[in-house]
C-alpha cells in the first residue's frame, strides 16, 4: 500500500527489498527499522524523531497517514487527518479481518460490502481526489479478487466497478507488477 499511495502522489523513494523466504527480514539492520520483523516499514530522512534520528516507522495505515500529512499535501482541514486515520484504520482491521479470517467473511464481510458499496457510491474521496484512504481501501477490496478470484461480488456493482478501475491505474500495475 505505501508503496503504490507513494507512487499515485509522485512521492520519491528508494525500495529495498528484502527476501522473505532468506529471512532477511529478521536481520538486526531491519529489526533496527521494524523490530518485529515484518513489512512494509520504512526510514524517512526529512522526517527527525525526538532524539533527532531519520524518523523509522511500520505498519501500513501509519506509514500511509505519514505519507498523507507530510508528503501527499491532503490534511486541508484539521477533520482530514481524523478520517484518512479512520478509513485506514478501517482497512487494515475491520476489512482485513473480514476479508481473510475465514468465519468473519462468513459473518461480517457481505454487510460490510453493501456498506462500502453505498458509500463508494456516495463519493468516497477526501477533498475530492484520491489519497491514502482511498489507497488502504481500495487496496484490500482489490485483494478480495486476488485471493479469491471467484468470489462472487456482482451484488456489489460500485464496490466491483472500483476493484476493476483500481486494477487499471499505471501506478498499481507497476506496484503489482502487472505492466
Amino acid at each position: 500500500m505505501p508503496r503504490w499511495y507513494m507512487e499515485e502522489m509522485d512521492i520519491a523513494y528508494d525500495l529495498v527489498e528484502l527476501s522473505l523466504a532468506q529471512g532477511q527480514n529478521l536481520k538486526e539492520d531491519f529489526l533496527s527499522i521494524n523490530p518485529f520483523g515484518k513489512l512494509p516499514a520504512m526510514k524517512d530522512d526529512s522526517i527527525v524523531d525526538a532524539k533527532g534520528d531519520p524518523l523509522v516507522i511500520f505498519e501500513s495505515g501509519a506509514i500511509l497517514l505519514h505519507l498523507a500529512e507530510h508528503h501527499g499535501n491532503e490534511i486541508k482541514h484539521p477533520s482530514d487527518r481524523s478520517l484518512i486515520s479512520q478509513w485506514t484504520h478501517f482497512a487494515n482491521s475491520t476489512l482485513a479481518f473480514a476479508i481473510f479470517v475465514p468465519d468473519q467473511k462468513t459473518k461480517t464481510l457481505s454487510r460490510l460490502l453493501t456498506e462500502l458499496d453505498s458509500e463508494i457510491a456516495k463519493g468516497f474521496f477526501i477533498n475530492n481526489k484520491w489519497g491514502a484512504a482511498d489507497c488502504a481501501i481500495t487496496s484490500y477490496l482489490a485483494y478480495i479478487k486476488l485471493f479469491f478470484p471467484n468470489e462472487d461480488l456482482s451484488s456489489y456493482p460500485t464496490v466491483n466497478t472500483l476493484i476493476q478501475a483500481t486494477r487499471e491505474r499505471p501506478a498499481y500495475r507497476k506496484v503489482m507488477g502487472l505492466s
